[in-house]
């Protein structure tokens, strides 16, 4: 066979030997190698291959499969521009610890820097993103012996590199992969290549690793201690939430954290209160994964009267606030925590929840903070929810009432809108092979209108049972919640801001394929999740309304609070 055959077939038999059970292209001509290798290798039962026509779908497909199966993805595409719409998920990937493989094919090196069609200065291309970039050899003959090596060794640690096997920090790795022609099978030029070109016995990687569970290096503490659980690591999350109940401290829980099921409802809104939080301010801030939600929690963080400790599970760790005191592992429960203290944040919580709920349910209009309390009521259990950023995963955060038997997912590792829909569907995907329930997704429109290719899959692609709930506010309006919304600003909000799409999401969905229907009562929400996926969901709201409840959210939380 000629090299690039070879090194294709060998790089695609080390990556199944590796744990890869799935793999997304786009398609491309220098890529032919490692495309057709990937197609041998699931014709043989070995892999599940996914196609996506866009470069950037494609990625995010690979960010949801790796996200929700916790396996590392590759994603293959040709050179050029095609390699740089990798990078909005490579960013994402890197930022949130997802173990994405980046395979990009390109040029020779004769050919670079010479104006040659397609070709771009492709390594490195990334930058800091990944965690390791290789400019992998052009594949050559007469030197198989230790070629075969060489490429099953890169292959496996860029395996164990993106799984953070040896440095506990998972996350994107790049090949780029410069081949000369001939690129396709059965195309002799030049000497050929003998094979089989084998791999260890009995189908197992090449390189190995594993690293022990690191010792406690932090001591129990203050008594007022509160677990604070950002989007994390779904296994670290539950030990942050376990360690929490032992030493009987309360947690606060992003939704996508992992400890969500053991957190204080609305805790947000409790920090967003100076008079109570001033009498029930901790002592100590246990900081496990990265906090990325809510400037209360920003806040709280960057109060010098409170001691920050956060746990690391990798290399680096989150201090965005330049807070942290000490670095550790997950630490030993310590002293119990002050039983009226961890009662007063139950009690406030509960009280909370209850003027939330008078709030929400007051008026007869279906409002995006509603819709998002109730889409988590309703799901069943074993169901995994894919939450956008921007406004749905923080009105999750403050208004639903936290609760176990879901796996909640969210992008927030850069909380870019991009590529929702993609990651949603590589999150079901995974989820339902794996025997899991049916997926949902909420996500505002602007998220949705980002994406819509990633509703497109090809012919005899696998589709997900995967319900996309959009909230329709034609544009943009976490914006009039926020500075840019305040009446100063009125004159040009709407243009850069508001930016109204205008447009009928239900007949977006339906002209791409995915049965759309529109909800108008919140009583008709059950039945509609109840039919399944693929299928699209789009409930019309306004940015005023939401921009007028979340500051009535504040005030009835104070008066709560008293």
């Amino acid at each position: 066979m000629n090299p690039s055959t070879a090194f294709a077939r060998v790089l695609v038999d080390e990556l199944v030997r590796g744990g890869v059970t799935d793999a997304v292209l786009a398609p491309g001509s220098r890529s032919a190698p490692v495309a057709l290798a990937l197609a041998e290798a699931e014709r043989a039962g070995r892999l599940q291959l996914h196609v996506r026509i866009d470069e950037r779908t494609a990625a995010f497909l690979a960010l949801g499969l790796a996200k929700m199966s916790g396996r590392p993805v590759p994603v293959l595409t040709t050179s050029g521009t095609a390699a740089a719409h990798l990078h909005a998920a490579v960013l994402e990937a890197d930022a949130a610890g997802v173990p994405l493989l980046a395979l990009t094919a390109d040029r020779p090196p004769e050919l670079r820097d010479t104006g040659a069609n397609q070709t771009i200065a492709q390594p490195g291309l990334y930058g800091t993103a990944v965690r390791s970039a290789v400019d992998v050899g052009v594949p050559e003959a007469g030197r198989e012996a230790a070629q075969n090596r060489y490429w099953r060794s890169l292959v496996a640690k860029a395996l164990l590199v993106a799984r953070g096997v040896l440095s506990g920090d998972p996350g994107p790795v790049h090949l780029n992969l410069p081949f000369r022609e001939p690129l396709l099978p059965g195309a002799a030029l030049g000497p050929e290549l003998a094979e089989p070109w084998a791999g260890r016995p009995g189908g197992a990687p090449w390189t190995t690793g594993s690293v022990a569970h690191p010792a406690a290096t932090v001591d129990g503490g203050p008594e007022r201690t509160l677990v604070l659980v950002g989007d994390a690591p779904p296994a670290l999350g539950r030990a942050a939430a376990e360690l929490a109940a032992a030493g009987g401290w309360p947690v606060l829980a992003e939704p996508s954290s992992g400890a969500w099921a053991a957190s204080v409802r609305g805790g947000a809104l409790l920090l967003g209160v100076p008079g109570w939080l001033a009498a029930h301010r901790p002592e100590r801030v246990l900081v496990v994964g990265r906090p990325t939600l809510s400037r209360p929690v920003s806040a709280l963080l960057a109060d010098p009267a409170i001691r920050v400790e956060s746990v690391a599970a990798a290399p680096r760790w989150p201090d965005a606030g330049r807070s942290t005191a000490l670095v550790g592992a997950l630490p030993a429960p310590g002293a119990p925590a002050d039983p009226a203290w961890r009662a007063a944040w139950a009690d406030a919580a509960e009280r909370v929840g209850k003027a939330v709920e008078g709030l929400l349910d007051a008026g007869p209009v279906l409002t995006a903070a509603r819709l998002a309390r109730d889409l988590v009521e309703e799901l069943p259990d074993g169901a995994l929810l894919f939450l956008g950023s921007s406004t749905p995963v923080r009105d999750v955060d403050r208004l639903a009432r936290p609760r176990g038997g879901l796996t909640v997912l969210a992008n927030r590792g850069v909380a870019g809108i991009d590529g929702t829909i993609s990651s949603a569907v590589g999150a079901a995907l995974a989820h339902q092979r794996a025997g899991g329930g049916p997926a949902f997704a909420l996500m505002g429109d602007l998220t949705f209108l980002h994406d819509l290719q990633g509703l497109l899959g090809g012919d005899g692609e696998p589709r997900p049972d995967l319900t996309v709930v959009v909230p329709d506010n034609d544009g943009g309006g976490i914006f009039a919640q926020l500075e840019p919304g305040r009446p100063e600003h009125a004159a040009g909000y709407r243009r850069v801001f508001g930016t109204p799409h205008g447009r009928d999401l239900v007949a977006v969905a339906d002209v791409l394929g995915w049965p759309a229907v529109r909800l108008e009562e919140a009583a008709d929400l059950p039945d509609v999740l109840a039919k399944g996926g693929p299928r699209v969901v789009v409930v019309r709201t306004d940015q005023r309304t939401e921009a007028d409840l979340a500051v009535r959210l504040g005030a009835v939380t104070a008066e709560a609070l008293g």
